[in-house]
């Protein structure tokens, strides 16, 4: 959140230079603040393990952010109970005519499905197509970021040959270091991946005008969003729990997938000691700042005049 102080104070100009978000009194006084409106579309199957993973990471934030869920058809699921959905997931319909502040997508177990195979794809593109005139920033996680690269860039499905598993040094790219989506990142931080996709550098570079924010000479691309900060897409798990690739992983072995051991993840890469966690900071910094910077400053007082010109007004951000 930004710190407000006189706007000629001489520590305004430095803090602006470090990449401090310091907002002038004037614009102080004309701000209006209320609950953020976030919705929750949540593709995994074991539907309230991920909502409590994202739950966690939205509620580190000094603004209070209202969250519905949202299920991507009525489809009975196997690993979440009726009741469950029936009592807190909205069908889109009942939401379509309503705006949102924020849109997140969480990843969905489907890296080696071709999209058209998809039984809810077509379904998935209302929603996405949907999202651009009634939501101010979209964040797309893991296997919703190629979906989302897919509906926006028309990308083809590109995968690895073999699973990415683990947690992996990232860095910062300092051509974007401005970027406020950055703010109060390391140089280097770490973040776990599980998947098929494969998210090269140079190829969204050669086919999209994405600012790419964050990279792993390992897993490639992690971070990155377009210009006006309306889509964001994050190609790892921030938001997983210690266990969760432990947990996959004993799954996979239980399937007879002979699946490689989460890279840097178990202390001595032995899968029979408890794993650690070392991304839990960064997880927290990334939805705090994408609440702050793309959400909140960027999104109309009034959402029943959703319009473009909420995200063409001038910002101190920038």
């Amino acid at each position: 959140m930004p710190i407000k102080i006189p706007d000629q104070l001489p520590a305004a100009s430095t803090l602006r230079q470090e990449n401090i978000f310091v907002m002038s009194e004037t614009r102080a006084e004309s701000q209006n603040i209320r609950p953020l409106k976030v919705l929750l579309l949540n593709l995994m199957p074991k539907k309230i393990e991920t909502e409590t993973q994202f739950m966690r990471l939205l509620s580190n934030s000094p603004i209070q952010v209202d969250v519905e869920l949202l299920r991507i058809d009525d489809r009975p699921s196997k690993n979440t109970p009726t009741e469950h959905l029936d009592t807190f997931y909205r069908q889109f319909q009942g939401i379509r005519e309503r705006n949102f502040d924020g849109l997140i997508v969480t990843g969905a177990p489907l890296g080696l499905v071709q999209f058209e195979d998809v039984i809810y794809w077509e379904h998935l593109q209302d929603i996405m197509n949907w999202a651009k005139d009634h939501v101010t920033s979209t964040l797309y996680v893991c296997w919703a970021a190629q979906a989302g690269l897919k509906l926006l860039y028309d990308l083809p499905k590109k995968t690895r040959k073999e699973k990415l598993s683990g947690v992996y040094w990232h860095k910062t790219h300092k051509e974007h270091s401005k970027n406020p989506i950055l703010r109060g990142f390391d140089d280097s931080f770490l973040a776990p991946h599980s998947r098929y996709a494969d998210f090269s550098p140079e190829f969204l570079a050669e086919h999209t005008d994405l600012d790419i924010l964050a990279t792993s000479a390992t897993a490639g691309t992690y971070l990155a969003a377009t210009k006006d900060k309306r889509n964001v897409f994050v190609t790892g798990h921030p938001e997983y729990d210690s266990h969760t690739l432990h947990n996959e992983y004993v799954r996979d072995v239980g399937e007879g997938m002979e699946p490689t051991v989460p890279s840097n993840y178990y202390p001595d890469d032995d899968p029979t000691q408890e794993p650690y966690v070392s991304w839990r900071s960064h997880g927290h910094m990334l939805f705090a700042n994408w609440l702050n910077y793309c959400v909140y400053q960027q999104t109309p007082y009034d959402l029943d005049h959703f319009s473009e010109s909420a995200f063409t007004k001038d910002d101190d951000d920038e």
